[in-house]
């Protein structure tokens, strides 16, 4: 089947007890049991449920994984992949890390005996350098979260094959619609399922995707363990959501190479970071690993006071945390998403204090150019 019947359909049949087109949202905490030790499956909502596993199934597939669990939101998810190491392992991430990543990894999971170099993954040679006999897992964003930064996934996935060193990648900015990263070699893929998968900004979920049985169990293990497992209700949503995925990533990405091409064109924007334009470095690259290049983009204006300007006049786009709704969210990095990671790495990174993100929705492209091309006339 193609990728938006399976969207609609895996996991999401109808209930067989009355026909319902739309499967019944599971509110119960524990199950009754038919006999000591017999049950139909689900015994208490923190282990499983039904439309947790319902949910797992629609991702699995749409990803290509053998299996998949979801999590309360995706730092949960990722924290349950990071979980994998034991003390004295060493894990290598991309240098643009999210900064939720970044400040898991710096502020807490190193007290646990774990290690962490980050590079600029788009040279796969600063990877193939950073490399110890304690690696473990190779940790990519592409595109990097606000960076943009596009990492080759086959020739890092050859790599870490030979290093037996485990390959994850964060999908959220693309979504399985325009890059799937397990058929290009990873072992593991994690969504902050929140963002795009959900795509109507009313719930906080993650997900991590995998292909191998050995790390299947032990994520699963975590997620009943910690507790962290997807309630049956953001389950519910984002199920919902998911069944428009395909439609809703076509219009981000028309939108996002729409706005992205005004932004490259106005005089007060020093510069946008855009895979789907010429101008970026890894243009090539991601027009062959990736089936599109979504609504995400960032943009320089050269300094704090410009960047606040036009944030503080946008009128239609909405200033705020997070990414991958219909509706066109704007942020700062520096201040916002990124405040955690120290400014001298953020200089380093690329994350300045003139540099806006912005997660192109899905209204009408003309509504969207002209609120930005009035609030840079503030700039």
């Amino acid at each position: 089947m193609g990728f938006s019947t399976d969207a609609i359909h895996v996991g999401q049949e109808p209930d067989p007890a009355t026909g319902a087109i739309v499967a019944p949202i599971y509110q119960t905490s524990t199950y009754i049991q038919q006999a000591l030790g017999e049950d139909k499956g689900f015994d208490y909502a923190r282990t499983n449920h039904p439309n947790r596993k319902a949910l797992e199934r629609t991702v699995a597939k749409l990803e290509g994984g053998s299996a998949a669990y979801v999590f309360t939101s995706g730092m949960a998810a990722i924290d349950s992949v990071f979980r994998l190491l034991r003390p004295g392992d060493h894990m290598i991430l991309s240098e643009a890390v999210y900064g939720g990543v970044f400040r898991l990894t710096t502020l807490l999971l190193k007290d646990f005996g774990l290690e962490f170099s980050y590079v600029d993954t788009s040279n796969v040679e600063n990877i193939a350098k950073a490399l110890r006999p304690s690696t473990r897992m190779i940790y990519i964003e592409t595109p990097t979260n606000p960076t943009m930064v596009v990492t080759d996934l086959a020739a890092v996935a050859k790599l870490a094959r030979e290093k037996n060193a485990t390959l994850v990648v964060d999908n959220t900015f693309l979504s399985p619609y325009l890059q799937q990263p397990l058929a290009l070699g990873a072992h593991i893929v994690v969504h902050s399922m929140t963002k795009y998968l959900n795509g109507h900004s009313d719930c906080t979920a993650g997900a991590v995707i995998l292909t191998r049985a050995a790390d299947a169990e032990k994520i699963y293990f975590v997620q009943r363990s910690a507790g962290a497992g997807l309630a049956p209700m953001d389950c519910f949503l984002v199920s919902r959501g998911i069944k428009t995925l395909a439609v809703r990533m076509d219009r981000h990405d028309t939108n996002g190479m729409a706005v992205a091409k005004f932004l490259e064109s106005h005089s007060k924007v020093k510069r946008v970071i855009y895979p789907g334009l010429p101008s970026h470095p890894q243009h090539a690259l991601a027009k062959r690993q990736q089936r599109g290049f979504g609504g995400m983009l960032s943009f320089d204006l050269g300094s704090l006071a410009a960047a606040r300007s036009l944030l503080n006049n946008v009128r239609l786009c909405s200033l705020a945390e997070s990414l991958g709704g219909v509706e066109t969210l704007i942020s700062h990095p520096a201040i916002m998403t990124h405040a955690s990671v120290p400014a001298e790495i953020r200089q380093h990174i690329g994350i300045t204090d003139g540099l806006v993100r912005l997660s192109v929705g899905i209204e009408d492209v003309e509504d969207l150019i002209a609120d930005l091309d009035q609030a840079l006339s503030h700039t």
